[in-house]
């Protein structure tokens, strides 16, 4: 049984079905586009290790395997957008822990400020419908 996200299920009913043609070709370019404002999102609340950050984008469905996030927190850690720490665990060998800096911060609201507005024209060229 195939399983959907509801933004797939939206684009996958009609015409634009047609006008793809690879429903995970869009969906992977959206994760790409804002996984690492994703991450830096998650560590606002504070700092979180590697597997603890790749559970919760997938969790959301902005992950689609856990080998994605690895990568992009190293970019962010060489763009200067997180640090990090090691720390001993106590089921395992050592972790390491990230977050975020204040220039990550000011990227992530920089971010914040231009997604609100696409997502609003975005919503207002498809048209909104009430939820019931």
């Amino acid at each position: 049984m195939k399983t959907f996200t509801p933004l797939q299920e939206w684009f996958d009913c009609g015409t634009l079905l047609s006008m793809i043609p690879n429903d995970s070709t869009w969906l992977g370019q959206l994760r790409r586009g804002v996984a690492e404002h994703c991450v830096l999102g998650l560590l606002r609340e504070g700092e979180r290790y590697g597997f603890d950050l790749a559970r919760a984008l997938a969790d959301r469905g902005l992950v689609a395997s856990e080998g994605t996030i690895y990568p992009l927190l190293s970019r962010l850690r060489k763009e200067g957008l997180v640090s990090t720490t090691w720390r001993q665990s106590e089921v395992g060998p050592p972790r390491r822990y990230y977050a975020l800096t204040p220039g990550g911060l000011e990227a992530l609201q920089q971010f914040q400020r231009q997604w609100r507005a696409f997502r609003n024209a975005v919503d207002e060229t498809l048209g909104s419908e009430k939820e019931s």
